[in-house]
């Protein structure tokens, strides 16, 4: 058995074996028949494919275009077709010839329901051994059916038996497309509000987060500021206390030098050994004050590190 050929579309550049082609360009112009070595030479001129439009012709017509462009375009029309078309769906209800009031209102609701969203309704009615005895009973009920749902229905298929069942076909009238047309346009319409709705929440939360954001700089920039006056001040504190603390202690180093000195002369009473005296008090005097100073001076240093 030979396999069966599978559709790949047209036929494109190489595939095309045929020895002559009626030439259309790719800006509409017909070059008449032409040898297919030369069209195709001419589409790889422009950069584009060489497409087999009609095949049935004799010879079969080619045009030079961009194949691809071609495919995703024929796609597109195809789903925008596929939109406009309405699918009438055949939805199915069952009853029984014994179903109470409350059941039938139930079905009839449903059948109603179905109808307004644009689908055809099949009603069966379904016996159980010799219920099939009373048919009249479940065509009373299918005919009661068809007149409660006369203005969004008329009936194709009129009551009949099939096997163990009797069937119903109802078809929606202008008036209950009418309806369906009207709840998309009233749900496309709430969608689009619900869109917007949304859009315009997230404006406002980026302007909010945006002023926030704003905000926060302008504190970050005056909380510098006052960063930086303060440093200033205590640097400025800190210089002043440094500079009161080698005084004070450049004193005391002096008094406590005079205190020791008059001690060690007093102590001395001969001659030969006052000149020892005051030069070892002198000595003691300056190593005083430079241990004050560079204790001022540690002390300074601590106090910028801390701050």
């Amino acid at each position: 058995m030979s396999r069966q050929s599978q559709d790949r579309g047209p036929r494109v550049n190489e595939r095309i074996k045929i020895r002559q082609v009626r030439l259309i360009d790719h800006l509409g112009e017909q070059h008449g028949v032409v040898p297919t070595e030369k069209a195709m030479e001419m589409a790889r001129a422009e950069g584009l494919d060489l497409v087999e439009v009609a095949d049935r012709e004799k010879p079969p017509v080619c045009k030079i275009m961009d194949y691809g462009k071609f495919k995703y375009e024929a796609k597109r029309r195809q789903r925008e077709n596929s939109k406009k078309q309405h699918k009438v769906e055949l939805k199915q209800v069952r009853i029984r010839p014994k179903t109470g009031e409350h059941d039938y209102q139930v079905k009839l609701k449903h059948s109603k329901r179905f109808l307004e969203a644009g689908c055809k309704v099949q009603v069966n009615v379904m016996f159980r051994g010799r219920e099939r005895a009373h048919t009249e009973i479940a065509r009373g009920h299918l005919k009661r059916m068809a007149a409660e749902l006369e203005d969004l229905a008329k009936v194709e298929v009129h009551p009949k038996m099939e096997g163990f069942r009797m069937i119903m076909v109802m078809a929606p009238t202008q008036k209950a497309l009418r309806i369906n047309r009207e709840a998309k346009a009233r749900r496309e319409a709430e969608k689009e509000a619900r869109k917007e709705k949304r859009r315009q929440r997230g404006e406002r939360q980026h302007d909010r987060a945006t002023e926030e954001m704003s905000s926060a700089d302008e504190l970050e920039e005056s909380g510098d500021d006052l960063d930086d006056t303060e440093a200033q001040r205590l640097d400025d504190s800190d210089e002043g206390e440094s500079l009161e603390g080698e005084a004070k202690a450049e004193t005391e180093a002096e008094a406590v030098a005079e205190t020791e000195a008059v001690a060690e002369t007093e102590a001395e009473d001969t001659p030969e050994a006052k000149p020892k005296a005051k030069k070892k008090a002198k000595t003691k005097k300056k190593t005083t004050k430079a241990k004050a100073k560079k204790k001022a001076k540690t002390k300074k240093k601590t106090t910028k590190a801390k701050s």
